[in-house]
């Protein structure tokens, strides 16, 4: 043993490793192996592992496979690590080879080796808690990473719903508060017909609400775990007994009403629950892109742009230009469905590669996801916070641009035809007229009709102008 150091063996061999490291001889290599990211392991999924191991050992217990004494010392070494304690101690690249073993064996050998501390042993005397023979028993990786991949991503989940819920309360109340203002629709930017400001954001609330009710189903799917099936979902080295009640006592570890895997062969070769996660973060992610694309558009200028509305400042927009305020929450909203919708290309690529009875390549699709998941809920968080709350509008501009546009004309089709409609629109533009003045011109209608028919509150509702 060199000064400061244990030496640890593996099948590979020997190794030194930091005396008072909790890690042992698997995390070094691994750590040294895979120096990808230069990232750690998401602490949700730190939890999630230990509360999957807790739950082995639970189970373990009741049948018989592991004696009280340790039980107790894994058990309070589970717990600590779900608080928390020894995430340091996870010293493996989030993106690593073998399929998440060296994730698992990180967290077997830092639950190990402080459960032979609470024994009253020395770290690295593996005879009296043994990594793979006492914390991993009944277990292999390939049941233990996936599971707590399932509760990390569906715990992920729920957070970022929470923030959708809130963005979508937000554009509710800018729906009702500017219901009132008229303004000019737009298809393909080209003037359309008249909107109420208000209908816009009811559009975008009804869109986030539906990702949310997409989000609701994709993460139910989360709650179906293989625990079980060991090594390929036979169940091999896993008593019966521990088998039928393993996701039981998980259920109750982590407070979520978990399932197992009727073919627990499926559960643990095909990886398309997570696909179908991803797609549905990247379609909601799509959407607030869209709404942050709108209101960049609706807001430019402030003189030179549409200037429809305004959104908050929030910092200086140019380090040459005086008093310039960009749009940068929509712009950072923008920026995060881009990285969004490159992850759930990563995500699908890992979920496709897959071969036979195992997928190796869980490791970045759960690095991919779990920061596709925050990163989507961090988004919605400061898009409604800096963005959406503080949102005016420009009343006067919004029915100003109403009067001057040619988009009117479709009013009136009902009652002049498509044709005469359209030369009339033709006309405006050409002569830079209005609408109003050319069909009083030609005495084609009543300054009273034209008052009734072109009423552009009418515009905004089911029926034809006027009757």
């Amino acid at each position: 043993m060199g000064e400061g150091y244990r030496i640890e063996t593996d099948s590979i061999g020997s190794r030194e490793v930091p005396a008072q490291a909790y890690y042992g001889v698997q995390s070094v290599r691994a750590a040294e192996n895979f120096r990808i990211t230069g990232l750690h392991i998401h602490p949700e999924m730190i939890r999630s592992m230990a509360q999957v191991k807790e739950a082995a050992a639970l189970t373990n217990y009741e049948e018989g496979l592991l004696d009280e004494e340790r039980e107790k010392a894994i058990l309070t070494a589970c717990r600590e690590m779900e608080e928390g304690r020894f995430d340091r101690e996870i010293i493996v690249d989030p993106i690593q080879g073998g399929a998440g073993t060296s994730l698992n064996m990180n967290v077997n050998e830092v639950l190990a080796n402080r459960a032979i501390e609470l024994l009253g042993g020395t770290k690295g005397d593996y005879s009296l808690v043994h990594p793979n023979d006492h914390v991993n028993k009944s277990q292999s990786t390939n049941d233990a990473f996936p599971t707590a991949g399932k509760i990390t991503a569906y715990r992920l989940l729920r957070r970022a719903e929470k923030e959708l819920r809130r963005l979508k309360r937000g554009l509710d109340k800018k729906a009702k508060e500017f219901y009132p203002v008229i303004k000019m629709g737009r298809t393909q930017l080209q003037d359309a017909v008249p909107v109420r400001l208000g209908q816009e954001f009811s559009a975008y609330a009804a869109a986030v609400g539906r990702d949310i009710r997409r989000m609701e189903a994709a993460a139910k799917e989360m709650r179906l775990v293989n625990m079980g099936g060991t090594a390929i979902g036979t169940g091999i080295n896993a008593a019966p007994g521990y088998v039928r009640r393993v996701v039981q006592r998980l259920g109750e570890v982590t407070g979520l009403d978990l399932k197992q895997n009727e073919n627990l062969l499926d559960g643990t070769s095909n990886l398309d629950p997570f696909v179908a996660v991803s797609g549905v973060v990247k379609a909601c992610a799509v959407t607030l892109s869209k709404i942050a694309s709108d209101l960049r558009l609706l807001s430019s200028g402030p003189r030179a742009g549409l200037g429809e509305i305004e959104l908050p400042g929030k910092q200086n927009g140019s380090s040459i230009m005086p008093g310039k305020v960009n749009p940068v929450i929509p712009e950072v909203v923008n920026q995060v469905a881009f990285h969004i919708i490159g992850n759930d290309a990563t995500v699908t690529a890992a979920a496709e590669a897959g071969q036979l009875e195992l997928n190796a390549f869980e490791p970045v699709l759960f690095y991919n996801l779990f920061q596709a998941i925050d990163m989507l809920g961090y988004a919605a968080a400061t898009f409604t916070d800096n963005c959406i709350s503080g949102i005016r509008a420009d009343a006067a501009r919004c029915r100003e641009m109403v009067e001057v546009s040619v988009g009117t004309v479709t009013a009136l089709c009902p009652y002049v035809g498509y044709a005469k409609a359209a030369e009339i629109a033709k006309r405006a533009v050409k002569e830079k007229r209005s609408v109003r003045a050319l069909i009083l011109e030609e005495g084609l209608m009543s300054e009273e009709e034209l008052q009734r028919i072109l009423d552009p509150y009418a515009m905004t509702e089911p029926g034809i102008p006027g009757r």
